[in-house]
Protein backbone atom coordinates (compact mmCIF):
# COMPACT_ATOMS: atom_id res chain seq x y z
CA UNK A 1 0.00 0.00 0.00
CA UNK A 2 1.48 3.43 -0.96
CA UNK A 3 1.65 6.46 1.31
CA UNK A 4 -1.21 8.17 -0.52
CA UNK A 5 -3.70 5.53 0.59
CA UNK A 6 -2.53 5.75 4.22
CA UNK A 7 -2.92 9.51 4.24
CA UNK A 8 -6.45 9.20 2.89
CA UNK A 9 -7.44 6.82 5.77
CA UNK A 10 -6.03 9.08 8.45
CA UNK A 11 -7.76 12.10 6.92
CA UNK A 12 -11.10 10.25 6.93
CA UNK A 13 -10.81 9.46 10.66
CA UNK A 14 -9.97 13.08 11.49
CA UNK A 15 -12.94 14.37 9.55
CA UNK A 16 -15.30 11.94 11.26
CA UNK A 17 -14.04 12.92 14.75
CA UNK A 18 -14.41 16.64 14.01
CA UNK A 19 -17.93 16.10 12.67
CA UNK A 20 -18.98 14.11 15.82
CA UNK A 21 -17.63 16.85 18.15
CA UNK A 22 -19.35 19.68 16.27
CA UNK A 23 -22.76 17.98 16.10
CA UNK A 24 -22.62 17.06 19.82
CA UNK A 25 -21.86 20.65 20.79
CA UNK A 26 -24.74 21.98 18.65
CA UNK A 27 -27.16 19.44 20.16
CA UNK A 28 -26.19 20.36 23.74
CA UNK A 29 -26.82 24.05 23.07
CA UNK A 30 -30.13 23.45 21.33
CA UNK A 31 -31.59 21.02 23.93
CA UNK A 32 -31.16 21.83 27.67
CA UNK A 33 -32.24 19.55 30.58
CA UNK A 34 -34.89 21.01 32.95
CA UNK A 35 -35.61 19.16 36.25
CA UNK A 36 -39.29 19.31 37.30
CA UNK A 37 -40.07 20.82 40.71
CA UNK A 38 -43.05 18.44 41.12
CA UNK A 39 -43.75 15.01 39.61
CA UNK A 40 -45.99 15.02 36.58
CA UNK A 41 -48.24 12.39 38.19
CA UNK A 42 -48.86 12.59 41.94
CA UNK A 43 -49.83 9.28 43.57
CA UNK A 44 -51.82 9.88 46.76
CA UNK A 45 -51.26 7.09 49.34
CA UNK A 46 -54.04 6.60 51.88
CA UNK A 47 -53.16 7.51 55.48
CA UNK A 48 -53.21 4.52 57.89
CA UNK A 49 -56.42 4.31 59.87
CA UNK A 50 -55.98 5.21 63.57
CA UNK A 51 -56.31 2.39 66.11
CA UNK A 52 -59.78 2.11 67.60
CA UNK A 53 -60.01 4.25 70.73
CA UNK A 54 -61.36 3.39 74.13
CA UNK A 55 -59.84 1.88 77.24
CA UNK A 56 -58.91 -1.85 77.24
CA UNK A 57 -61.44 -4.28 78.67
CA UNK A 58 -60.98 -4.80 82.43
CA UNK A 59 -59.28 -8.00 83.56
CA UNK A 60 -61.29 -10.80 85.11
CA UNK A 61 -61.09 -10.61 88.95
CA UNK A 62 -58.06 -12.63 90.02
CA UNK A 63 -59.82 -13.87 93.18
CA UNK A 64 -62.47 -15.58 91.02
CA UNK A 65 -59.81 -17.10 88.75
CA UNK A 66 -57.79 -18.43 91.70
CA UNK A 67 -60.90 -19.91 93.33
CA UNK A 68 -61.25 -22.36 90.44
CA UNK A 69 -57.60 -22.56 89.39
CA UNK A 70 -55.86 -25.84 88.55
CA UNK A 71 -52.35 -25.80 90.05
CA UNK A 72 -51.28 -28.83 88.02
CA UNK A 73 -52.32 -27.15 84.77
CA UNK A 74 -50.45 -24.01 85.83
CA UNK A 75 -47.28 -26.01 86.50
CA UNK A 76 -47.57 -27.72 83.10
CA UNK A 77 -47.94 -24.33 81.37
CA UNK A 78 -44.88 -22.91 83.17
CA UNK A 79 -42.77 -25.93 82.18
CA UNK A 80 -43.89 -25.63 78.57
CA UNK A 81 -43.71 -21.85 78.09
CA UNK A 82 -41.43 -20.41 80.79
CA UNK A 83 -38.71 -22.94 81.64
CA UNK A 84 -36.53 -21.78 78.73
CA UNK A 85 -35.87 -18.50 80.56
CA UNK A 86 -36.73 -19.11 84.24
CA UNK A 87 -35.95 -21.54 87.06
CA UNK A 88 -38.51 -22.17 89.82
CA UNK A 89 -36.65 -24.04 92.56
CA UNK A 90 -35.43 -22.35 95.73
CA UNK A 91 -31.98 -20.91 95.06
CA UNK A 92 -32.23 -21.69 91.34
CA UNK A 93 -29.90 -19.85 88.95
CA UNK A 94 -30.96 -17.00 86.69
CA UNK A 95 -31.29 -17.49 82.97
CA UNK A 96 -32.62 -14.99 80.46
CA UNK A 97 -35.15 -14.26 83.19
CA UNK A 98 -34.90 -14.33 87.00
CA UNK A 99 -35.58 -17.31 89.27
CA UNK A 100 -39.29 -17.32 90.22
CA UNK A 101 -39.19 -18.93 93.69
CA UNK A 102 -40.95 -16.63 96.17
CA UNK A 103 -42.12 -14.25 93.43
CA UNK A 104 -45.76 -14.04 94.61
CA UNK A 105 -45.82 -11.43 97.36
CA UNK A 106 -42.12 -10.64 96.82
CA UNK A 107 -40.53 -7.39 95.54
CA UNK A 108 -40.92 -6.69 91.84
CA UNK A 109 -37.16 -6.65 91.24
CA UNK A 110 -36.50 -9.29 93.88
CA UNK A 111 -33.41 -11.13 92.68
CA UNK A 112 -30.15 -9.41 93.66
CA UNK A 113 -27.73 -9.08 90.77
CA UNK A 114 -30.27 -9.66 87.97
CA UNK A 115 -30.41 -6.91 85.33
CA UNK A 116 -34.05 -5.82 85.53
CA UNK A 117 -35.32 -3.13 83.15
CA UNK A 118 -35.47 0.44 84.45
CA UNK A 119 -39.24 0.38 83.94
CA UNK A 120 -39.70 -2.58 86.28
CA UNK A 121 -37.30 -1.20 88.91
CA UNK A 122 -39.18 2.12 88.82
CA UNK A 123 -42.47 0.33 89.54
CA UNK A 124 -41.41 -0.59 93.07
CA UNK A 125 -43.78 -2.42 95.40
CA UNK A 126 -44.49 -6.14 95.52
CA UNK A 127 -45.99 -8.71 93.16
CA UNK A 128 -49.63 -8.78 94.26
CA UNK A 129 -52.10 -11.19 92.68
CA UNK A 130 -53.70 -8.31 90.74
CA UNK A 131 -50.35 -7.06 89.44
CA UNK A 132 -49.32 -10.56 88.32
CA UNK A 133 -52.65 -10.87 86.54
CA UNK A 134 -52.00 -7.62 84.63
CA UNK A 135 -48.32 -8.49 83.98
CA UNK A 136 -49.06 -11.94 82.59
CA UNK A 137 -51.84 -10.55 80.42
CA UNK A 138 -49.37 -8.30 78.56
CA UNK A 139 -45.93 -7.56 80.09
CA UNK A 140 -45.15 -4.73 77.65
CA UNK A 141 -48.35 -2.91 78.64
CA UNK A 142 -47.79 -3.33 82.39
CA UNK A 143 -44.14 -2.17 82.17
CA UNK A 144 -43.39 -0.23 78.95
CA UNK A 145 -39.78 -0.85 77.99
CA UNK A 146 -39.59 -4.21 79.78
CA UNK A 147 -36.96 -6.70 78.60
CA UNK A 148 -39.51 -9.48 78.90
CA UNK A 149 -40.07 -10.75 75.35
CA UNK A 150 -43.12 -12.86 76.33
CA UNK A 151 -46.29 -11.65 74.57
CA UNK A 152 -48.66 -12.61 77.42
CA UNK A 153 -51.45 -15.04 78.27
CA UNK A 154 -54.81 -14.00 76.83
CA UNK A 155 -56.87 -16.77 78.42
CA UNK A 156 -58.10 -15.57 81.84
CA UNK A 157 -58.29 -18.98 83.52
CA UNK A 158 -54.90 -20.01 82.14
CA UNK A 159 -53.41 -16.94 83.85
CA UNK A 160 -55.20 -17.92 87.06
CA UNK A 161 -53.73 -21.44 86.84
CA UNK A 162 -50.19 -20.09 86.37
CA UNK A 163 -50.49 -17.63 89.28
CA UNK A 164 -51.94 -20.37 91.54
CA UNK A 165 -48.88 -22.52 90.74
CA UNK A 166 -46.43 -19.64 91.24
CA UNK A 167 -48.00 -19.08 94.66
CA UNK A 168 -46.89 -22.57 95.72
CA UNK A 169 -43.24 -21.67 95.07
CA UNK A 170 -42.62 -20.55 98.66
CA UNK A 171 -42.06 -22.02 102.10
CA UNK A 172 -45.11 -20.08 103.35
CA UNK A 173 -47.40 -19.21 100.41
CA UNK A 174 -49.27 -15.93 100.81
CA UNK A 175 -52.98 -16.12 101.63
CA UNK A 176 -55.41 -16.38 98.73
CA UNK A 177 -57.60 -13.34 98.04
CA UNK A 178 -61.20 -13.46 99.21
CA UNK A 179 -63.82 -13.89 96.51
CA UNK A 180 -66.29 -11.02 96.55
CA UNK A 181 -69.74 -12.06 97.67
CA UNK A 182 -72.29 -12.10 94.88
CA UNK A 183 -75.22 -9.71 95.14
CA UNK A 184 -78.26 -11.44 96.63
CA UNK A 185 -80.69 -12.67 94.04
CA UNK A 186 -84.13 -11.17 93.91
CA UNK A 187 -86.68 -13.30 95.79
CA UNK A 188 -88.93 -15.43 93.59
CA UNK A 189 -92.56 -14.44 93.19
CA UNK A 190 -94.68 -15.35 96.19
CA UNK A 191 -96.78 -17.75 94.13
CA UNK A 192 -93.74 -19.76 93.00
CA UNK A 193 -92.36 -21.44 96.10
CA UNK A 194 -88.77 -22.67 95.53
CA UNK A 195 -88.33 -26.40 95.36
CA UNK A 196 -86.37 -27.91 98.23
CA UNK A 197 -82.89 -29.08 97.13
CA UNK A 198 -82.34 -32.80 96.98
CA UNK A 199 -80.42 -34.01 100.03
CA UNK A 200 -76.74 -34.66 99.29
CA UNK A 201 -75.62 -38.27 99.51
CA UNK A 202 -73.35 -38.94 102.46
CA UNK A 203 -69.75 -40.04 101.96
CA UNK A 204 -70.67 -43.44 103.46
CA UNK A 205 -73.21 -44.02 100.67
CA UNK A 206 -70.87 -42.73 97.95
CA UNK A 207 -68.00 -44.95 99.08
CA UNK A 208 -70.15 -48.03 98.53
CA UNK A 209 -69.96 -47.42 94.76
CA UNK A 210 -66.60 -45.61 94.65
CA UNK A 211 -63.83 -46.75 92.31
CA UNK A 212 -60.25 -46.63 93.65
CA UNK A 213 -58.75 -46.78 90.14
CA UNK A 214 -60.77 -43.74 89.11
CA UNK A 215 -59.62 -42.08 92.32
CA UNK A 216 -55.96 -42.69 91.51
CA UNK A 217 -56.46 -41.16 88.06
CA UNK A 218 -58.23 -38.20 89.65
CA UNK A 219 -55.26 -37.46 91.94
CA UNK A 220 -53.09 -37.15 88.82
CA UNK A 221 -55.64 -35.03 86.99
CA UNK A 222 -56.10 -32.70 89.96
CA UNK A 223 -52.33 -32.21 90.25
CA UNK A 224 -51.88 -33.86 93.69
CA UNK A 225 -48.63 -35.49 92.53
CA UNK A 226 -47.04 -32.04 92.19
CA UNK A 227 -46.99 -31.65 96.00
CA UNK A 228 -47.44 -35.14 97.52
CA UNK A 229 -45.92 -38.62 97.41
CA UNK A 230 -48.06 -41.72 97.93
CA UNK A 231 -45.67 -44.61 98.52
CA UNK A 232 -44.79 -46.02 101.93
CA UNK A 233 -41.86 -44.06 103.33
CA UNK A 234 -42.10 -41.45 100.58
CA UNK A 235 -40.59 -38.03 101.24
CA UNK A 236 -42.62 -34.89 101.77
CA UNK A 237 -42.74 -32.18 99.13
CA UNK A 238 -44.77 -28.99 99.33
CA UNK A 239 -47.28 -31.29 101.04
CA UNK A 240 -46.85 -34.36 103.27
CA UNK A 241 -46.57 -37.98 102.13
CA UNK A 242 -50.09 -39.48 102.01
CA UNK A 243 -49.38 -43.13 102.81
CA UNK A 244 -51.57 -44.26 105.78
CA UNK A 245 -53.37 -40.91 105.83
CA UNK A 246 -56.93 -42.37 105.96
CA UNK A 247 -57.65 -43.20 109.59
CA UNK A 248 -54.41 -41.50 110.73
CA UNK A 249 -54.03 -38.27 112.74
CA UNK A 250 -54.86 -35.00 110.96
CA UNK A 251 -51.17 -33.98 111.17
CA UNK A 252 -50.04 -37.55 110.49
CA UNK A 253 -46.52 -37.18 109.07
CA UNK A 254 -43.75 -36.69 111.59
CA UNK A 255 -41.31 -33.92 110.71
CA UNK A 256 -43.63 -32.14 108.27
CA UNK A 257 -44.43 -28.51 109.12
CA UNK A 258 -48.21 -28.35 109.23
CA UNK A 259 -50.07 -25.06 109.57
CA UNK A 260 -51.23 -24.05 113.04
CA UNK A 261 -54.80 -24.32 111.77
CA UNK A 262 -54.30 -28.01 110.93
CA UNK A 263 -52.41 -28.81 114.14
CA UNK A 264 -55.17 -27.16 116.20
CA UNK A 265 -57.82 -29.37 114.57
CA UNK A 266 -56.70 -32.57 116.28
CA UNK A 267 -58.52 -35.85 115.75
CA UNK A 268 -58.21 -38.32 112.88
CA UNK A 269 -58.86 -38.43 109.18
CA UNK A 270 -62.26 -40.14 109.17
CA UNK A 271 -64.07 -40.60 105.89
CA UNK A 272 -66.34 -37.68 106.71
CA UNK A 273 -63.42 -35.41 107.62
CA UNK A 274 -61.57 -36.34 104.41
CA UNK A 275 -64.66 -35.50 102.39
CA UNK A 276 -65.01 -32.06 103.99
CA UNK A 277 -61.29 -31.35 103.53
CA UNK A 278 -61.21 -32.33 99.87
CA UNK A 279 -64.35 -30.29 99.16
CA UNK A 280 -62.60 -27.04 100.16
CA UNK A 281 -59.40 -27.09 102.26
CA UNK A 282 -59.44 -23.34 102.94
CA UNK A 283 -62.92 -23.58 104.49
CA UNK A 284 -62.13 -26.73 106.49
CA UNK A 285 -58.96 -25.26 108.08
CA UNK A 286 -58.80 -21.47 107.58
CA UNK A 287 -55.14 -20.46 107.37
CA UNK A 288 -54.01 -23.80 105.91
CA UNK A 289 -50.90 -23.85 103.72
CA UNK A 290 -52.72 -26.12 101.28
CA UNK A 291 -53.10 -24.20 98.01
CA UNK A 292 -55.48 -26.71 96.39
CA UNK A 293 -58.92 -25.20 95.74
CA UNK A 294 -60.89 -28.42 96.28
CA UNK A 295 -62.88 -31.05 94.39
CA UNK A 296 -66.46 -29.95 93.72
CA UNK A 297 -67.85 -33.28 92.53
CA UNK A 298 -68.88 -35.48 95.50
CA UNK A 299 -68.49 -38.76 93.55
CA UNK A 300 -64.98 -37.78 92.46
CA UNK A 301 -64.10 -37.05 96.10
CA UNK A 302 -65.39 -40.49 97.08
CA UNK A 303 -63.24 -42.11 94.37
CA UNK A 304 -60.16 -40.24 95.63
CA UNK A 305 -60.85 -41.26 99.24
CA UNK A 306 -61.37 -44.89 98.14
CA UNK A 307 -57.95 -44.80 96.46
CA UNK A 308 -56.23 -43.13 99.42
CA UNK A 309 -57.72 -45.82 101.70
CA UNK A 310 -55.69 -48.40 99.74
CA UNK A 311 -52.44 -46.61 100.65
CA UNK A 312 -51.93 -48.76 103.73
CA UNK A 313 -50.80 -52.26 104.70
CA UNK A 314 -54.03 -52.57 106.67
CA UNK A 315 -56.73 -50.31 105.20
CA UNK A 316 -59.46 -49.28 107.65
CA UNK A 317 -62.90 -50.88 107.01
CA UNK A 318 -65.34 -49.21 104.68
CA UNK A 319 -68.50 -47.78 106.27
CA UNK A 320 -71.28 -50.29 106.80
CA UNK A 321 -73.90 -50.23 104.04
Amino acid sequence: MDSMEVNKGIAALLVAGIAFFVTGTIGTNLVSEHRLEHPAIKIQMPEPAPAPGGAPAPLAPIADLLAKADVGAGEAYVKKACSACHTVTEGGKTGLGPNLYGVVGGPRAQLAGFGYSEGLKAKGGTWTFDDLNAWLKKPSAFVPGTRMAFAGINNDQERGNVIAYLRTLAKSPVALPVVAAAAPAAPPPAAAAPAAPAPAESIDVLLASADAARGEAATKKQGCIACHTFTEGGKSGLGPNLYNVVGGPLAHMEGFTYSNAMKAKGGKWTYDEMDKWLAKPAAYAPGTKMTFMGVKDAKERADIIAYMRTLSRDPIPLPAK
